[in-house]
């Protein structure tokens, strides 16, 4: 699997092609650019040269693969000198998809939990109708969070909802005049667009709607809509819960048309931030695990440290 390459090691085996590139290298010939993932992760990979061996492919094929790992700017790259399109009795879909490693029923238990423990009528009646809507709630239970930078796998929103849902509740806990009600809202439906904004596996690529709008306009159409369907909902709770996903990206450059203005609003940002950032560095910690320093992430803008390096290191 990917998470097990090694620099200096040759591999073969079959993989999901992603976000094929032809690009010029600085002598003006042409190379392949493309990201090879399984159920394990991903690793950036070239084809430099062109031979009978490299057979024509399209990006989201499943391909056979015969390459080199090596070490590029302190992160492991594949330069392929064999690739075909895979045949179907090579391979097994499912592990070529990443997924949740967390339990899904337990995770859909919490969801159902959550929900059955808001007060508030209004606020219950409306998380019912989303999440006891079948094909909402399909899409909701399946979906990655992300394309790339975190939760980008099966179920990933699922997880990453839940989390943050359990972090909003337990940070209410510590300050006064927070409606708790509406951080479960909040926390549950803030990412509520991305069904819409992304296609889901195997392409797990952004869809129109997603590249035009934005899954936080998405998210935000959505609860108007189902609001729309429920008689004497309080103009009040659907402001509030509305501001809340539109904030929750916490500032204006960052995406969110408003900061958050209430309580409320404040400790779903957080409670986002916090699950993305961290499972960020989880994620890279364990696509880099038996280094001391992970090389600098552009998104995160720092270079990851392990500080369990040492005792991985003596364990081996």
């Amino acid at each position: 699997m990917i998470a097990d390459f090694v620099p200096q090691t040759h591999i073969k085996g079959c993989f999901l092609a992603k976000n094929k590139q032809i690009l010029k290298n600085k002598n003006g010939k042409d190379y392949h650019s493309l990201r090879l993932q399984d159920e394990s992760g991903i690793i950036d990979s070239k084809i430099w040269a062109f031979h009978s061996a490299i057979e024509p492919y399209q990006s989201d094929d499943v391909v056979y693969v015969e390459g080199e790992v090596i070490l590029f700017l302190d992160q492991p790259q594949l330069n392929i000198f064999k690739i075909r399109p895979a045949k179907e009795d090579e391979y097994t879909l499912a592990n070529l998809i990443p997924h949740t490693k967390k339990d899904i029923q337990q995770l859909e238990e919490s969801l159902y939990l959550f929900i059955d423990s808001v007060k508030n009528n209004d606020i219950k009646r409306l998380l019912e109708a989303i999440f006891l809507d079948e094909n909402i709630n399909e899409k909701f239970l399946t979906k990655p969070a992300a394309k790339s930078i975190h939760h980008a796998y099966l179920s990933g929103l699922l997880e990453h909802c839940i989390t943050v849902t359990k972090i909003g509740v337990y940070l209410s806990e510590f300050y006064e005049n927070v409606n708790r009600d509406l951080v479960i809202a909040g926390c549950l439906l803030h990412d509520i667009g991305k069904i819409e904004e992304l296609s889901g596996f195997p392409e797990n690529e952004y869809t129109d709607s997603g590249q035009l709008l934005g899954h936080i306009v998405l998210g935000t159409n959505k609860i108007a809509i189902e609001i729309s369907k429920l008689d004497n909902f309080s103009p009040e709770i659907a402001n509030l819960i509305m501001h809340i996903l539109i904030s929750h990206h916490g500032e204006l450059q960052y995406g969110s048309p408003e900061v958050p203005k209430c309580i409320e609003a404040m400790i779903v940002h957080l409670a986002d931030y916090s699950d993305s950032r961290i499972k960020m560095f989880e994620e890279i910690l364990l696509t880099t695990k038996d280094a001391k320093y992970s090389g600098f992430n552009k998104i995160l803008n720092r270079n990851i440290r392990n500080s369990n390096y040492e005792q991985q290191k003596n364990q081996n």
